[in-house]
């Protein structure tokens, strides 16, 4: 997932779940991408993407497999894992008809800022349920996307996810590493995110130029202050980590930096 998320760039991207469903868990054992076309803040599947999927999952359980398609997932590039509108509906169509199903939601920028893959997986409410805490995560949602998220954040609740590993994947890892461990260490983490880091800085500004000019009234003006502290540690730690990394990098190839010793001065005498 998280491979093809990257490849679409700041464009979204669409694929499907294949798993099993074992008492209330859903398990992931694989996936396939859908030839859709995304944008930077949507992405739906068309009649060409149903017929892609339709042929696979029927040349998928000629090979012998069992799996079933138990959910679909799409990328959000930088500005973390939830569901907008659109997803809702997309999700509450799916199990209305097709249950079990899931909802996953991957970030592809935070994933490579971070390190660790940013995910989240998400089914939606019924529609006459009313949740007691509607509160998710202390996920990065930029100010653009705010609305979007404020407005649809309980019609849907956030799984917990463990991820496991088979003795295939295991080898696939291993081959993946040894192939691709000198591209890793070339790469520079800084310049590949810059411009999400550019994008947060942007929000930041957004977000204290409200506190200040008082766009913000009482209990929310706090709640963007406190917004704006957190994301300010994120971004702080995130810089810091990639800079870390490029020093570690630096090090291991070149050694450790030399000791810049202090020049002696030595006394001249001019006769005038």
């Amino acid at each position: 997932m998280v491979t093809h998320a990257r490849s679409g760039g700041e464009l979204e991207i669409m694929g499907m779940l294949l798993g099993r469903v074992e008492k209330k868990v859903l398990i992931v054992t694989d996936v396939f991408g859908l030839p859709v076309e995304g944008t930077e803040t949507r992405v739906n599947a068309q009649t060409e993407a149903y017929e892609y999927m339709t042929r696979f999952v029927e040349l998928y359980s000629k090979a012998g497999n069992k799996e079933k398609v138990i959910g679909w997932y799409h990328s959000h590039p930088g500005y973390g894992c939830w569901l907008s509108g659109i997803d809702v509906d997309t999700q509450k169509l799916n199990q209305q008809f097709t249950e079990p199903f899931l909802a996953i939601v991957v970030d592809p920028v935070r994933t490579l800022s971070s390190g660790k893959v940013d995910l989240g997986a998400f089914r939606t409410f019924p529609d006459d349920y009313v949740p007691e805490n509607a509160s998710l995560t202390d996920r990065y949602i930029p100010m653009h996307k705010a609305e979007d998220f404020g407005h649809h954040r309980t019609k849907y609740y956030q799984l917990e996810v463990s991820y496991f590993m088979s003795s295939m994947d295991t080898k696939l890892l291993k081959y993946f590493w040894n192939s691709y461990w000198i591209e890793t260490l070339a790469s520079n983490k800084l310049s590949n995110i810059s411009g999400y880091l550019n994008s947060q800085l942007v929000n930041l500004e957004t977000i204290l130029q409200g506190v200040n000019l008082d766009r913000f009234k009482g209990e929310k003006s706090s709640q963007m202050v406190s917004k704006a502290g957190e994301d300010s540690r994120k971004l702080i730690s995130e810089t810091t980590n990639g800079l870390l990394q490029e020093y570690f990098k630096k090090t291991i190839c070149q050694g450790p930096p030399e000791k810049i010793l202090p020049v002696e001065s030595s006394e001249t005498s001019t006769d005038c």
